[in-house]
């Protein structure tokens, strides 16, 4: 489902990304419109699955796990949903995503050093489910995950369109 969003959207999305405690009242006065506007756009934006949450971001580095790795994942046929299952248990394992090609899923993992990577790859290649893992360290991180860039471009085709 696509979802098109314009100027005013786009600004109110920068605005809470900016600053998530924001209350309505704020924003409505910084956006210059009124405090029942900004609700009911807000309210649609959820609904329709643009804006998803107002969690705090987390730094894993900060909790003790500096290691973050992207683990691919081949499944033994028919058996995603256990294998699923036992991700969702590990708690290093932040997302995973089935994807196309040689591997069925592409998971982000932290660890709290290489060796404790070894021992998640491990405890995950222990479940007959999964069948195969290649794990790729992360470096550095030059751009962090993002969204502002991709909101501002669909605020700027909504306006024009």
């Amino acid at each position: 489902m696509t979802s098109t969003i314009d100027d005013l959207d786009h600004r109110l999305i920068a605005l809470l990304r900016e600053e998530p405690r924001l209350g309505l009242m704020e924003a409505s006065r910084r956006l210059g419109v009124a405090r029942g506007t900004v609700q009911a756009r807000l309210a649609k934006l959820e609904e329709r699955g643009v804006v998803r949450g107002y969690g705090p971001d987390v730094d894993p580095a900060r909790l003790g796990y500096p290691v973050l790795a992207f683990v691919f994942l081949q499944i033994a046929q028919g058996r995603l949903k256990e294998a699923v299952s036992v991700l969702a248990s590990t708690a290093e394992v932040l997302e995973a995503t089935a994807t196309s090609g040689p591997s069925d899923l592409l998971c982000r993992v932290v660890a709290q050093d290489t060796e404790h990577l070894q021992e998640i790859v491990n405890r995950l290649l222990s479940n007959n489910a999964i069948r195969r893992s290649t794990s790729y360290i992360a470096l550095s991180h030059p751009i962090p995950y993002r969204t502002a860039p991709l909101v501002a471009a669909a605020g700027a085709a909504g306006a024009a369109g």
